[in-house]
């Protein structure tokens, strides 16, 4: 029997930041996921539409009257469109096409598997949510960009308060019950009452500080925010 993969929602906004895509990141990034997997590690990765979502969301507004629904559909491709890119950092290694369907590829023989967007309603950190529920795992990693869940946007509040350990209530004190395309908080609220459902722990770790990443992969002390039940 295979092992059970490790589930990584992995931003968009690192991806592709506003200054373009970062290929020292996903170079690194490569490297890391590639060590893991010499050690027999597999992995899903879930990629988010960051910026470039947001970018094409915002022009869509300004075009034309549109829906909510129109507006997720615009951020799911892409999302699409990262974890395309993503796959192809991993070529060789990884299951031959993006999944989008959460249910799709569960029996993926590759060592690495690329998700993204399904459908309107929420964002990837939800599908990543369903992704642990069908590979019947216990936790999962959601990389952002910043060190930890805080009470408050670090960037415009210097007095912000970070959480290094919390549930699942108080998360969505921060970011409260409902989806909006574009939303930008540290963990989907749609995904969050998912995961709290079937007790997933989602640990919140800064995706550009990826030797942090590597010691919680090796299972070493880390910087970052664990979320459970």
């Amino acid at each position: 029997m295979k092992k059970a993969p490790i589930i990584i929602s992995l931003g968009g906004s690192l991806i592709v930041p506003k200054t373009g895509i970062d290929i020292p990141f996903l170079a690194q990034f490569k490297k890391i996921i590639l060590n893991r997997v010499a050690a027999g590690e597999r992995f899903i990765i879930i990629c988010g539409g960051g910026s470039v979502a947001r970018q094409y969301q915002t022009a869509a507004s300004e075009l034309g009257k549109l829906t909510r629904e129109s507006l997720d559909w615009v951020g799911i491709h892409a999302t699409r469109l990262n974890a395309h890119l993503v796959r192809m950092v991993f070529l060789d290694q990884a299951f031959p096409r993006v999944v989008t369907d959460p249910k799709g590829g569960k029996n993926f023989k590759q060592a690495i598997m690329l998700a993204a967007g399904w459908k309107p309603g929420c964002s990837t950190d939800f599908d990543a949510v369903l992704q642990a529920a069908a590979h019947g795992v216990k936790y999962m990693y959601n990389l952002s960009n910043t060190d930890y869940v805080y009470d408050k946007d670090p960037n415009k509040f210097p007095d912000a308060k970070p959480y290094k350990e919390m549930d699942w209530k108080s998360l969505r004190e921060i970011v409260g019950n409902d989806w909006d395309p574009g939303l930008h908080v540290p963990f989907d609220p749609i995904a969050s009452k998912r995961a709290e459902k079937i007790g997933l722990e989602v640990r919140i770790i800064n995706g550009k500080k990826l030797d942090n990443f590597s010691k919680a992969l090796s299972g070493k002390d880390f910087i970052g925010t664990r979320i459970h039940v």
